[in-house]
């Protein structure tokens, strides 16, 4: 079969995914509590993408099926009965310390009817002090700014970036930032009411904590792009609280700290300020919106490790993220998934090259792991407890090609990226 044949073959299958259910079980209320997915319907018959949560923690996600007739409640409930129970409630009993006071930095472009939504649940935040700042990225309209203005008054602080790209604006934040932590997230996000305080916490437990990242979970999932992308893993990366010490490297992983996607992404991380501050931010020749399409948030990661500082990845710091809707959108994002990887590596090696020998020393493993990765996806993170296996469907060899295209175009990218940026500086511009 031509390979042009193979492609329609696995268009035509991606369009038969069918729709599934996103829904929220709290199993520790007096009678467990059972809510749709951000925005959603209420939860009937058919597939299930569940999120279990024990005393409003989250611990386990798992796909099932409600039978037509059934009370969704009870078959639910059932289902995730065996959600683990101690890690929850041992955590808990150590989060005794008040979370720092925090700034959440939201970049946004052109995307006033998303960024409302996520206002909406950062501003609903328990946290006891935090501040919103939104960087409105080379705008073409005033619609962010309208929005925020009418909508928001002072209760979220606009700036404008005019230079385009996600790491020119988050570095803007991060400038603007007043809080002792602070945190990033998408517009295309709904942060649940604890995000902030959970993933803001462990900075107060461990004074040499740099960064935190928490779980990202599917706010729906109606489209087969979108079931397609989470039945692979989608951006979570397991239930299970890790620290990562660059002076006590994690057993069974040759290639850390380069191997970043691992420890979280972009729409739900947070850094000590003066830390990320002090490594100078996010390489600007990264990130969307640049011609390395990505990047930006992994690089942050190694270079507050290559410090000597730790991250803590905790599943309790939850944002629910609208996945992208259609095929195109797919192909856009294995492509620019790839570029970035290898961008940022190339950013990290342009910008710290001590650190060059003992990139080379993990290559040939490293090599080895990208075209795994390019060939299936991970379904849970890494294999962490409670997060189950959902791969239903096959991930389709032209999005595996596209992805290892964007990892060789990578390193060209950031260059051609980094050139830009001295070209616009030599024009007098920010």
């Amino acid at each position: 079969m031509s390979r042009r044949a193979v492609v329609r073959e696995e268009i035509r299958r991606f369009l038969e995914i069918g729709a599934v259910q996103v829904a929220d079980l709290d199993l520790d209320d007096d009678e467990a509590a059972l809510r749709p997915g951000p925005g959603g319907p209420p939860v009937t018959h058919g597939e299930v993408f569940l999120l279990v949560r024990r005393s409003g923690r989250p611990v386990a996600t798992l796909l099932t099926r409600v039978p037509e007739g059934a009370d969704p409640r009870a078959v639910l409930t059932a289902a995730a009965s065996g959600a683990p129970r101690e890690a929850a409630a041992r955590d808990a009993a150590g989060d005794a310390a008040p979370p720092p006071y925090a700034s959440v930095v939201v970049a946004t472009r052109e995307r006033a009817g998303q960024l409302a939504r996520a206002l909406d649940s950062l501003l609903a935040q328990d946290h006891p002090r935090f501040e919103v700042v939104v960087v409105d990225n080379a705008p073409v309209t005033g619609g962010t700014r309208e929005l925020v203005e009418r909508k928001y008054g002072e209760r979220v602080r606009y700036v404008c970036e005019p230079v385009p790209g996600l790491a020119v604006a988050h570095n803007r934040g991060l400038a603007l930032a007043r809080g002792e932590v602070v945190a990033f997230t998408d517009d295309d996000v709904v942060a649940d009411p604890r995000w902030l305080g959970e993933l803001t916490a462990p900075f107060a437990a461990d004074p040499r904590l740099g960064c935190a990242t928490g779980l990202i979970l599917p706010a729906r999932l109606r489209t087969p792009a979108q079931v397609l992308l989470e039945s692979h893993g989608g951006f979570a990366k397991g239930f299970t609280p890790t620290t990562y010490d660059p002076g006590d490297p994690p057993q069974g992983e040759p290639l850390f700290p380069f191997t970043a996607g691992r420890f979280g992404s972009g729409a739900n991380m947070a850094f000590r300020t003066d830390v990320l501050r002090a490594v100078g931010g996010f390489d600007p020749a990264t990130g969307a919106g640049t011609a390395a399409r990505g990047g930006d948030d992994l690089y942050g990661f190694v270079r507050v490790l290559s410090q000597g500082h730790r991250l803590r990845y905790t599943p309790y710091a939850l944002v629910w993220h609208h996945h992208r809707e259609t095929w195109s959108d797919l192909e856009t994002q294995a492509y620019g998934y790839g570029a970035g990887l290898t961008a940022y590596l190339t950013a990290i090696l342009v910008n710290r090259p001590a650190l060059l020998p003992a990139f080379l020393a993990r290559l040939p493993r490293g090599l080895a792991r990208a075209r795994a990765l390019t060939e299936a996806r991970d379904t849970d993170g890494g294999g962490a407890p409670g997060a189950h296996d959902t791969r239903t469907h096959p991930w389709p060899r032209r999005l595996s090609r596209l992805q290892r295209r964007g990892m060789l175009y990578g390193p060209l990218g950031y260059l051609r990226a980094r050139r830009a940026r001295v070209s616009t500086a030599g024009r007098g511009t920010r």
